[in-house]
C-alpha cells in the first residue's frame, strides 16, 4: 500500500493506494509546525475510523509547497510507517518530465507533479488549471514536456482582499449567482467574483491556445475546480485526482 501526500499552502492531502485503486483520501489544514507525532496521532484515529491497518503501508510519496514541513514529514514516514519517504524536487528522483522553461528549478513540486498526473491520463497537448491558493494554467506538451505557464491569485484570495481591504464589505461564501446584476452587496461580490473568475479562465485558456498554436485540451483541478463546471466554456475534463496520479507514477518510476 502507497500513502501519498501532498502538502499545500492551505490543506494537506493524504491519500492510500492499495495496489489498484484509491482507497480513501483526507485533508487536513496546513501547519508547517505540526509534528510527526500530530500528523500520525491524526492518521491513525481516521484509519481506525474506516477499519484500516496502516501498518500495511510499505511506500510513501511526498509532494510540498511547504519547505518547512519537510522535516516533519520525513520523520511520519520514517518513524510511524517504517519507509524511506519519497520527496518530489529529491536530485535523485526521476519525474520523466522534461522542463522546457528558461529557469526550470524555479517551478514548483505540485506543478510538476500536475503535469505528469494530466499526461498520464490525458493524451495530446493540454493546459492544466489548478485551482488552489493560487490558480496555476500549465501548458504540457503531447509528450508529457513542461512549456510553462501562468499564475494568479486563487479565487478565496480574491473573496479574502475584498473583505480585508474594504471596511464595508463582509466575507462572502463563493457560489454562483442567480444572475450576473447583482441587486444587493453580497450578491453582487458574488457575481464579480464568480463570473471574473470565470472570465479570467476562458480568457487565459483562449489566449493560450492563439498562442500555442496547436489543438488543446483544457483539465481542470484543485480544491475549488467543481464550483466552475458548467460554466466555464472552455474547460474539458474536471478531474480531482490529477495531483495524486501524478504522484502515484512517479512512485512507480522510483520504486
Amino acid at each position: 500500500m502507497l500513502l501519498a501526500i501532498d502538502v499545500g499552502n492551505t490543506n494537506t492531502l493524504f491519500a492510500v493506494h492499495d495496489g489498484t485503486d484509491w482507497v480513501v483520501q483526507w485533508r487536513s489544514a496546513t501547519e508547517a509546525r505540526k509534528t510527526a507525532d500530530d500528523h500520525a496521532a491524526w492518521l491513525w484515529r481516521l484509519a481506525d475510523m474506516h477499519g484500516m491497518d496502516l501498518g500495511q503501508i510499505n511506500g510513501c510519496v511526498i509532494s510540498t509547497v511547504v519547505p518547512q514541513a519537510v522535516f516533519n514529514f520525513r520523520n511520519l514516514a520514517r518513524r510511524y510507517l517504517n519507509v524511506e519517504p519519497m520527496f518530489i524536487g529529491d536530485a535523485k528522483l526521476k519525474t520523466g518530465v522534461e522542463i522546457r522553461i528558461h529557469r526550470p528549478e524555479q517551478v514548483g513540486a505540485d506543478r510538476i507533479v500536475s503535469a505528469l498526473g494530466a499526461h498520464v491520463s490525458y493524451p495530446g497537448n493540454l493546459i492544466v488549471i489548478d485551482s488552489g491558493t493560487a490558480t496555476t494554467f500549465d501548458i504540457v506538451a503531447a509528450d508529457g514536456g513542461f512549456e510553462g505557464g501562468i499564475i494568479s491569485p486563487g479565487i478565496n484570495l480574491s473573496v479574502s482582499a475584498l473583505h480585508d481591504a474594504a471596511a464595508q464589505l463582509p466575507r462572502i461564501a463563493i457560489q454562483r449567482p442567480s444572475q450576473v446584476i447583482g441587486q444587493d452587496t453580497i450578491s453582487a461580490m458574488q457575481s464579480g467574483v464568480f463570473w471574473g473568475y470565470i472570465d479570467l479562465i476562458d480568457g487565459l485558456v483562449r489566449r493560450i491556445k492563439a498562442e500555442y498554436g496547436k489543438p488543446m485540451k483544457v483539465v481542470a483541478t484543485g480544491g475549488v475546480a467543481s464550483l466552475f463546471e458548467g460554466a466555464s466554456e472552455t474547460i474539458d475534463h474536471y478531474d480531482p485526482d490529477i495531483l495524486i496520479a501524478g504522484l502515484l507514477e512517479i512512485y512507480k518510476r522510483n520504486k
